[in-house]
């Protein structure tokens, strides 16, 4: 498993309100290029994200189901991207102050053929790509706390 933390200069509630807008997805998360279609009951349990990830003219459709919202501590999702597979996806808030708090990002492999990497390896992907999302995560919570957007 996959773990990336990184502190961020703003608040739980500004994280989570971040995660709970379905448009800002290919914003923050690595690999995901478009979003085609938010369900109205996003982030709660069973609401899914349709989206697309690759290059154009590669890009493929596929989901990403919330399958825990419980702001402002954690939301887990199920990240399709077939034909590389599933992966499920723990966020962990947790406040350190009255304008920071530590986000951890969790990613495992759970279906599909990079299943068949040795973790070692498949970790190291993961923890590379998760860098970055997180890293682009924390500059979307933080500028909507900046711009006055947080809810």
């Amino acid at each position: 498993m996959s773990r990336n933390v990184r502190c961020f200069a703003c608040t739980p509630d500004d994280v989570f309100a971040a995660l709970s807008d379905g448009w800002l997805y290919p914003t923050w998360v690595v690999g995901a290029s478009r979003m085609r279609e938010v369900e109205p009951q996003w982030p709660q349990p069973g609401s899914r994200l349709h989206h697309s990830f690759g290059v154009w003219p590669a890009l493929i459709n596929d989901t990403t189901v919330s399958l825990m919202w419980d702001p402002p501590y954690q939301m887990v999702m199920r990240a399709r991207g077939w034909p590389i597979g599933e992966a499920q996806v723990t966020i962990d808030v947790r406040s350190l102050d009255e304008e920071h708090c530590m986000v951890r990002i969790q990613e495992q492999a759970v279906r599909g053929p990079a299943r068949l990497l040795p973790r070692g390896v498949r970790d190291l992907l993961l923890h590379t790509r998760n860098a970055e999302t997180i890293e682009r995560l924390a500059f979307v919570a933080e500028g909507r706390r900046a711009n006055g957007d947080a809810s």
